[in-house]
């Protein structure tokens, strides 16, 4: 990619070639071995076997988690300005591990190709692919003793931890990549989609203020969402920016590295995130292109800025103005939340609060007005004496004109045949 733009048709077309460039890298180079969420270290390390195993690439340990497992870096290029990347401190977000693990492998070639030659020859790209191996043993947020270790970067309390800060203290690098999935309920914006990929130029200081090393960053950031805007039409968001003195994002601005957070949220019928796996590829490729090549610094800023905000929504299903049909009493004017226990895979969906809730957000809101709820077993119970409507029952019930059983069916929600 030139060093500079000269016209911002062009601009913009550069970005996108580099982005198709990582897309067309994500397709062809990825490990196929994984293709699920839900892998363990050894897993990871199986499949990364053949990789490491170039010239191009080298492998370090680092440290060691409280279990015991090995957390290793894989470091590419000789270049001077040094990138390093994380994933996985949380266990169970592992959508930029299977991104990092495509990217390694393509790292990892030998044939000529320019853009890899390009990234070798002007970066030195650190990567740790699994920060938090214990947490992924169990698909778990928390590490084995339940500490949060993107909330341990004051204290460095756990090995985990301390190996992210070593790495940091040892390489200097410029620029780095804090790379999470975020929860599926969050949309873009009031009334927006749900979210795909917020990023953030996290805050060194209370104030928020825009230093060199957060300025950096949020360019990196303006450059990730420009490329993404055609891919990801009102998916993109702005992940809040409040500054947590405990987390790692903001701390290595404060240490001097312009980091930029991913959070990688949810597509429709994506539910093991492997076109989101290959949106990061891109993403990410594109941004060390950007790095290499500086172009970076002519970001067109207000586009990062101009993102709609995370907004976070907490049920999937509203079910607002109907008449609740319960035991024998006269019809009551209740609305119904429901949730799935897994919002990627959209399984498990169960109901969570009954009531008024007006003011509750929801991905899909229904229009009850006029209806009549009828719930069903096993949302609906007289086991234990009476009639009961059972919180966190998995969904069952039909959407009727009239107060009676037999009367005009509408609607039916949830029921043994869903997952």
């Amino acid at each position: 990619m030139p060093a500079g733009r000269t016209t911002e048709a062009g601009g913009v077309a550069e970005l996108r070639r580099v982005f198709e460039k990582g897309l067309d890298v994500a397709a062809r180079y990825s490990i196929t071995a994984i293709t699920s969420r839900r892998f363990s270290h050894d897993e990871l390390w199986a499949v990364l076997d053949g990789p490491v195993g170039s010239p191009a690439l080298r492998v370090e340990e680092v440290g060691l988690s409280i279990q015991g497992r090995p957390i290793r870096t894989v470091t590419f290029g000789h270049g001077p300005t040094c990138v390093l990347l994380w994933s996985q401190m949380h266990g169970d977000e592992s959508t930029a591990t299977m991104a990092l693990v495509d990217i390694i492998n393509y790292l990892a070639g030998r044939d000529r190709d320019p853009f890899r030659q390009r990234l070798r020859q002007r970066l030195t790209v650190v990567m740790i692919p699994m920060l938090n191996p214990d947490g992924a043993q169990l698909f778990q947020r928390r590490n084995a003793i339940g500490v949060d270790v993107n909330r341990d970067a004051r204290r460095l309390a756990t090995p985990e931890a301390r190996a992210l800060k070593l790495v940091r203290d040892r390489v200097q690098p410029e620029f780095g990549f804090n790379l999470h999935d975020q929860s599926p309920h969050t949309l873009a914006g009031r009334g927006g989609q749900r979210v795909a990929i917020a990023l953030l130029a996290p805050a060194a200081d209370e104030e928020r203020s825009y230093g060199p090393t957060r300025s950096r960053a949020r360019q990196v950031a303006a450059t990730i969402a420009a490329a993404l805007q055609t891919e990801l039409p009102g998916r993109i968001a702005k992940y809040g920016d409040a500054f947590n003195p405990r987390a790692f994002g903001d701390l290595m601005q404060q240490w001097g590295t312009s980091t930029v957070l991913i959070e990688t949220g949810v597509l429709d019928d994506d539910h093991d995130k492997q076109r989101l796996r290959a949106i990061n590829v891109a993403a990410l490729l594109t941004a060390l292109d950007a790095i290499a090549g500086s172009t970076y610094r002519t970001a067109d800023i207000s586009i990062y800025e101009s993102l709609p905000p995370n907004r976070g929504f907490t049920y999937d299903l509203l079910i607002r103005g109907g008449m609740l049909v319960f035991g024998g009493a006269e019809p009551m004017r209740v609305d119904l939340a429901f949730a799935y226990s897994d919002a990627v895979a959209d399984t498990g969906m169960a109901l969570r609060e009954v009531g008024d809730l007006e003011e509750a957000v929801a991905l899909e809101v229904v229009d009850a007005t006029g209806l009549y709820l009828h719930p069903e077993p096993p949302m609906i119970t007289s086991d234990v004496g009476g009639d009961w409507l059972l919180i966190g029952a998995p969904a069952f019930l039909t959407l009727r004109r009239g107060s009676d059983r037999g009367s005009e069916l509408v609607r039916v929600i949830g029921g043994p045949s869903l997952p």
